[in-house]
């Protein structure tokens, strides 16, 4: 999990940000982002993929990233911004607010799949967040900050399992916005097609952010 960032370190350049996002595959909700730099040589040996691991894991090991990162950086984009620009754009967007929030500015980015529009040196890195430290710990740290806005969400928007499936297209979800109908924090245009009002998701423009 340490070969990207060891050629990185190698290279000189000793502060390197992991990227990634969470929530683009959603009908529900903001789309989250993070960056983390870890210390050089740091390892963190739990650290995986974010899917791959069970909540609890997750809750524990954002701790632990927390407490030994050098910086972490969250970015977040409402649905508002994501009916405009589209999901693709408005996780770029996410990707680079991440790395603008962190309280040091990397050498370095290594990124899950994406390039991000900052002028840093950086690699995409496909199944980045399983193959690298760095970028797993920012999928973690992603994907905790997203699921605990859910259970707030939940709260807010009853009977609709946010907190069991966290705003992904679930069996149940599908059968609930069929059922109540979309609420306001609901993706429009991902819900076309289940609402049978044309494509399931815009086509993606090209604004870069």
């Amino acid at each position: 999990m340490l070969e990207y960032e060891q050629s990185v370190w190698s290279a000189g350049k000793r502060l390197v940000a992991g990227v990634d996002e969470v929530g683009r595959g959603c009908l529900f909700g903001d789309v989250v982002a993070a960056a983390v730099i870890l210390p050089q040589g740091l390892v963190l040996e739990e650290v995986n993929d974010s899917k791959k691991l069970s909540a609890k894991k997750r809750d524990k090991l954002y701790d632990i990233i927390r407490q030994e990162a050098v910086a972490v950086g969250v970015g977040i984009v409402d649905v508002e911004t994501i009916e405009k620009i589209n999901i693709r754009q408005a996780s770029l967007l996410a990707m680079k607010l991440a790395v603008k929030s962190l309280e040091v500015t990397p050498d370095y980015l290594l990124v899950d799949a994406e390039q991000v529009n900052v002028p840093i040196e950086q690699m995409s890195l496909i199944h980045g967040d399983a193959v690298s430290q760095s970028i797993a710990a920012a999928s973690i740290i992603a994907k905790v900050t997203r699921d605990r806005m859910c259970l707030k969400w939940d709260e807010e928007f009853p009977g609709y399992g946010l907190a069991d499936h966290k705003g992904y297209a679930t069996k149940f979800h599908r059968e609930r916005i069929l059922e109540f109908g979309p609420t306001a924090m609901h993706r429009s245009l991902f819900l076309r097609k289940l609402l049978g009002t044309g494509e399931e998701e815009e086509v993606e423009q090209g604004v870069l952010f």
